[in-house]
């Protein structure tokens, strides 16, 4: 499908200006006239290369500022990436590979046809994201068991706030709006995902216990350090959106099936486990007050140069006062990705 598209990752350079004081010059004391010169003296000046001075006070040479480049703002805070597209609210896709899931009741597609359209007009998304999931730094681990207050006051305090739905599938895509952030077939080796299920002693997980409770955090990380693997990199330049840890978003319209509980909410990317792990499903059965050892976040914040997304009116989710309430775990001996991943539980579906 082609679309169009208003940029993509801007490269930001800082140039620093180096400023020098000129002194003013000394005057020039008064000699005797030299004496003649010798004969041969005369040649020997007009074979001489001519040396030009500045004009200045006795003859010095004046030091003249050379002119500085403009500096020019970057849109976005360090550690943010620019992302300026055109998204599509429904596109039309079409699933070449699927698998039936009942232990999680989805159906997960493995691979896409290329050939896709958007099925309403475009609409431009410009906004800043975070490149890594929360603490936004390479190498670092994301927070454990995060309500979706918890890291939206966590954005606030940074003077961010939580992707919408819309923009976190953008940042996802790419410029080429392609079904997973590396492409259109879904690979566990290229991001953390279909790892073998461990099950969660609930009651250590959610108890008053902080030690039993860390023991079991640790016991269930599955997880790899934002960045550890490349090739969990999209279009744009984000790291890590499918995987690792499912992430809160504030939805861009209020889901209203059978199932539904997240209210203004919703979560992306699937965890590690054996889930859809693509750009476009959300998970909405969750409450904006659940907390889970696979559920974190990353954050957003409007560029210059365009008007913010907003969401329809009825949709208005609560304002939450700033503070640090995600702290970054250290976990004790975690097992990390299982070594074997999790097969298919059904044979494969072909497209009809």
């Amino acid at each position: 499908m082609r679309s169009a598209r208003w940029g993509s990752k801007v490269s930001l350079v800082i140039w620093c200006a180096v400023m020098g004081a000129c002194g003013q010059a000394k005057p020039m004391p008064v000699t005797p006239a030299p004496a003649a010169p010798p004969p041969d003296a005369g040649m020997a000046a007009a074979q001489a290369p001519a040396v030009e001075a500045d004009a200045g006070v006795g003859g010095d040479a004046a030091a003249q500022p050379e002119p500085q480049p403009a500096v020019e703002t970057p849109p976005c805070p360090e550690g943010m990436v620019l992302v300026d597209t055109a998204y599509c609210p429904r596109i039309e896709r079409t699933c070449v590979d699927k698998e039936y899931s009942p232990q999680n009741h989805i159906t997960i597609c493995h691979k896409f046809a290329k050939a896709q359209r958007c099925l309403v007009p475009e609409e431009r998304r410009r906004f800043c994201i975070d490149e890594y999931e929360y603490p936004n730094r390479n190498g670092a681990h994301p927070p454990w068991m995060v309500t979706w207050y918890d890291a939206q006051a966590t954005c606030a305090l940074q003077q961010k706030r939580l992707c919408y739905d819309s923009e976190w599938v953008a940042a996802c895509e790419g410029p080429d709006m392609s079904p997973f952030p590396y492409g259109l077939a879904r690979d566990n080796k290229k991001c953390n995902i279909d790892n073998a299920w461990i099950d969660p002693n609930l009651a250590d997980l959610y108890g008053h216990d902080a030690q039993a409770r860390k023991r079991e955090l640790s016991r269930l990380d599955q997880s790899v350090a934002s960045g550890a693997i490349p090739e969990c990199t999209s279009g744009f330049g984000v790291h890590d959106m499918t995987g690792n840890f499912d992430e809160w978003v504030t939805a861009d319209r209020r889901h209203t099936g059978k199932y539904d509980k997240s209210e203004w909410t919703a979560l992306k990317g699937g965890g590690w486990g054996h889930v859809r792990n693509a750009c476009r499903p959300s998970t909405t059965s969750h409450p904006p007050d659940f907390a889970y050892y696979f559920i974190a976040f990353r954050c957003c914040k409007d560029a210059p140069g365009a008007a913010p997304f907003l969401p329809p009116k009825s949709l208005k989710a609560p304002s939450v006062d700033p503070a640090d309430r995600a702290p970054c775990p250290t976990p004790v001996n975690p097992p990390g990705p299982s070594p074997k991943k999790v097969d298919r539980e059904s044979p494969r579906q072909p497209a009809q």
